[in-house]
């Protein structure tokens, strides 16, 4: 891929990977770039390896064969104690939330930036900052079973946020909302890549798509093919 002298460099690099599952191959032979504040789309049908390729890129699993570079870090090759600044990188949004149930809107946030070893005095600074940026700062004492999915997925979008990733990459985030739902979720998304953040976001819906104007990378059975007409 030649690059673009206009364009910004690339922070996501994959030369040649493959990822295996027993006798499954997920992925085979991905070559591509994902520039510094782009926008884009992975879809494809179910199984045809999405979710994978995600996974790969914040080391959520291991690939088989290839290179994958973000940032200048080859994850063939970084050691054990650089994994959480690669991670750090990251916001990490799922169809399913993931959000502890046991825990408060707030904590599942703080958690975050406790990990990350953030000062006690500007935690709940952040925390509060993005719960007002995606509309729940008066659910901040709820636990996730009380609140709708579409305010779930919120709460999940701030926990992506708050740590000032470079890179949010979300899972099917609209998958199972309602359009309404779907539509606040696209917008805080979007938010995000306006201020300079990278957005990857996989799913199938060709609606979604077409509605927001974005590259598409399109996979089937674990390779790379031209994108659907919109």
């Amino acid at each position: 891929m030649s690059p673009d002298p206009g364009a910004s460099e690339a922070l996501i690099r994959l030369f040649h990977v493959h990822k295996r599952y027993a006798a499954k191959q997920a992925l085979s032979d991905l070559t591509l770039e994902i520039r510094e504040n782009e926008f884009v789309f992975i879809t494809g049908p179910s199984g045809a390896g999405k979710t994978t390729l995600l996974k790969l890129l914040y080391l959520g699993e291991t690939l088989s064969a290839g290179q994958v570079i973000i940032d200048g870090m080859n994850l063939a090759r970084i050691s054990r104690n650089r994994i959480p600044q690669l991670r750090r990188q990251f916001g990490i949004i799922f169809q399913d939330y993931k959000l502890i149930a046991s825990k408060t809107v707030y904590e599942n946030i703080a958690l975050v930036l406790e990990a990350a070893g953030e000062k006690p005095r500007w935690l709940q600074k952040k925390v509060n900052s993005v719960l007002r940026a995606v509309g729940m700062e008066d659910r901040n004492a709820s636990y996730p079973p009380s609140l709708s999915g579409g305010e779930q997925q919120r709460v999940a979008v701030a926990r992506a946020i708050v740590g000032q990733p470079k890179i949010i990459v979300a899972d099917e985030p609209t998958g199972s909302l309602d359009e309404e739902s779907a539509g606040v979720i696209m917008t805080l998304l979007k938010k995000f890549h306006s201020t300079g953040g990278t957005l990857l976001v996989a799913t199938h819906d060709m609606e979604l798509i077409r509605r927001n104007d974005a590259r598409v990378i399109h996979l089937d059975r674990g390779r790379l093919q031209p994108a659907p007409p919109l």
